[in-house]
């Protein structure tokens, strides 16, 4: 899994490809030519090419967390490096180093099998490694950034490989360096360090209720729970399309959450760093009566108002069109602005 320096040409590409199993709202797009990329070795000579003849590009791992329009003119690289690897172990930290090709979920999964608890908590996370660090997923009181040491990654601006450490990640709520900077980098691999003193993060309500009887779950009861939890508010992509929670928790801060409490007595809301307040955007939305909304073949899903779905033959228009009322209802009735949470490609 390391990056080669002396690479190979350039992948051969497939023209007019489907990607419609390649994003989970199972929107159209056609990718004028698609790259599966296997290695970091494909990317040097693959970008070379790519930027000299100055057309688009991007990367696409799992689509989990993207709006694809009906056709992706230039390059589509369809990240495939796979690899688990234990690189290192000290008296604190067991140091695995994962390719960005591989499932988010099933990496967890194997931690657990490896004896090294610790990522239980966002179990059931759709995706690929290497796209966990550029939103900073995170779920059930936990964040990715916790656990990075360091991240590779083909900086297409320089045109070389980089290895970029947890504090050049500049993690916050799901933000990163590579999402300050879309377009430039193209993560290859990611290094986890995994505390070896663990403890159960329990402190989310779903989770803490789930186990209010039994105050020492192990990572395993953990990750099952999470599983169960997810499974019981939000679709299976499989059945039906959707990209997870469509829109960020909003941060507010003192004074405008004193001021909708005092509207909103009953208002969903979180603490969070430096004294602000996160707020429940789901519960904005179905508040707004969006909840089981459909609108042609776009619509909420009926058990999580965080979710937009399609229904069958949704296109990216009926997703953004959607999103677009529900933002303004939203701000108009609470004065909270929505940030939409996947990629607009």
């Amino acid at each position: 899994m390391n990056c080669a320096k002396n690479a190979p040409a350039a992948p051969q590409p497939l023209s007019n490809v489907s990607l419609e199993s390649r994003n989970t709202f199972g929107l159209p797009a056609i990718a004028e030519l698609a790259y599966d990329i296997t290695s970091p070795d494909q990317l040097p000579g693959l970008m070379a090419h790519t930027l000299s003849e100055g057309g688009a590009w991007r990367v696409l791992g799992g689509g989990s967390n993207v709006v694809l329009p009906n056709a992706l003119s230039g390059s589509t690289l369809l990240m495939n490096i796979s690899g688990r690897e234990i690189i290192d172990s000290n008296d604190h930290f067991t140091a695995v180093a994962v390719g960005a090709g591989e499932n988010w979920h099933d990496f967890v999964a194997w931690t657990l099998e490896q004896n090294l608890p610790g990522l239980e908590n966002l179990a059931l996370i759709p995706g690929t490694v290497g796209a966990a660090p550029i939103q900073n997923i995170g779920a059930y009181g936990a964040e990715v950034a916790h656990f990075i040491d360091c991240i590779e990654a083909f900086d297409s601006k320089e045109q070389a490989f980089v290895t970029l450490s947890k504090s050049d990640c500049h993690f916050a709520y799901r933000d990163s360096y590579f999402k300050q900077n879309p377009g430039r980098f193209i993560v290859t691999k990611v290094v986890f360090n995994i505390p070896k003193a663990w403890l159960p993060r329990l402190t989310y309500a779903d989770l803490a209720k789930q186990f209010s009887d039994h105050s020492s779950p192990s990572a395993q009861e953990i990750f099952t729970a999470v599983c169960n939890i997810r499974q019981s508010k939000l679709p299976d992509p499989k059945v039906i399309g959707n990209a997870g929670s469509f829109f960020q928790n909003p941060i507010i801060d003192t004074t405008q959450y004193q001021n909708l409490l005092t509207l909103h007595p009953n208002l969903a809301s979180y603490p969070d760093v430096n004294g602000t307040r996160k707020l429940a955007a789901g519960w904005l939305i179905d508040q707004c009566g969006f909840k089981g909304y459909r609108a042609g073949p776009a619509g909420v899903y009926e058990k999580q108002a965080l979710v937009i779905v399609n229904h069958g033959g949704a296109r990216a228009n009926d997703i953004l069109e959607l999103a677009n009322t529900i933002q303004k209802k939203v701000k108009e009735r609470f004065g909270v602005e929505l940030q939409i949470e996947p990629n607009i490609l």
